[in-house]
């Protein structure tokens, strides 16, 4: 006994179905690889941000010239050797205190990584020395 014409076709389109998945999974496994890039450059983004205003405000009330360096540092989340702090403009009391963070995001996710070169966020904050 043979089958019906509709089950041998539906046979051979399961297995085109089987075909088209095996071509569309790999650009869907990079383009989710890139969601996760960008995901964890906003990350870095958002957590140098946070180490600035920490680093500006501990230049503003301390004099010491690694202070700023130490709160940005503390601030957690980056990674210390790849951040660099810089201040500014401390003269005295009332005077304005300028801090800019510049941090190398590691661009190390698999498959991206290869493609696109670690990027540099830099962030700048001013306050005032108390």
């Amino acid at each position: 006994m043979t089958p019906p014409a509709a089950i041998r076709r539906g046979r051979g389109e399961s297995g085109q179905a089987t075909v088209e998945l095996a071509l569309a999974l790999p650009l869907l496994a990079v383009l989710l690889l890139g969601l996760v890039q960008v995901g964890l450059v906003v990350r870095a983004h958002v957590l140098v941000g946070h180490a600035v205003r920490e680093a500006a405000r501990a230049a503003a009330v301390d004099a010491d010239p690694g202070a700023a360096a130490d709160a940005a540092a503390a601030a957690g989340g980056l990674d210390p050797d790849r951040v660099e702090v810089s201040t500014g403009g401390r003269a005295g009391p009332g005077s304005r205190v300028t801090v800019v963070v510049r941090y190398q995001v590691p661009t190390d996710v698999a498959l991206i990584g290869r493609f696109v070169a670690d990027l540099e966020l830099t962030a700048e904050a001013t306050m005032r020395v108390e």
